[in-house]
């Protein structure tokens, strides 16, 4: 996890990339920090979602995109809000592979959320040799809860 000080410089360069077990840390240690998972419904009812019950946290869920249009979500920044989400919270954005989330946290700080994440590899990361994700990288790779909904 980044030193608070380093949080007002990481957003200078764009949205870095954290990786999931830094995400993890983070979403432990830091009172202010959120987790906002940007796949859409489908992808939270059939694949799963981060369990961040052991923390005492939910993930927000909210799509970047529309299931089954993919569509943008024209409102995302207004969920943020509506989430109870402020330019003082630390976001981590979190999709499938790491593009998503990362449009979403550009979009977040264009929003005025200046301190957005994007956790690498996301929760399934790349496909493995046999075309299958959740072995690779990414949050169920690296062995934190998840669950189905």
């Amino acid at each position: 996890m980044y030193p608070p000080d380093q949080y007002e410089e990481s957003t200078v360069a764009g949205v870095p990339d954290i990786s999931p077990e830094e995400t993890w840390a983070a979403l432990r240690d830091d009172p202010q920090a959120a987790l906002v998972d940007v796949r859409t419904d489908a992808e939270w009812n059939f694949v799963g979602i981060p369990d961040l019950a052991s923390l005492g946290k939910q993930p927000v869920l909210i799509p970047w995109q529309l299931y089954p249009t993919m569509q943008m979500n024209s409102h995302f920044a207004d969920h943020l809000h509506k989430a109870g989400l402020t330019p003082l919270h630390r976001i981590y954005f979190i999709c499938r592979s790491g593009a998503r989330s990362l449009a979403a946290g550009q979009a977040a700080q264009a929003a005025g959320f200046p301190h957005a994440f994007n956790v690498a590899d996301g929760f399934e990361g790349p496909v493995d040799g046999e075309g299958h994700r959740g072995t690779v990288a990414g949050w169920k790779a690296d062995g934190l809860p998840w669950r189905q909904r």
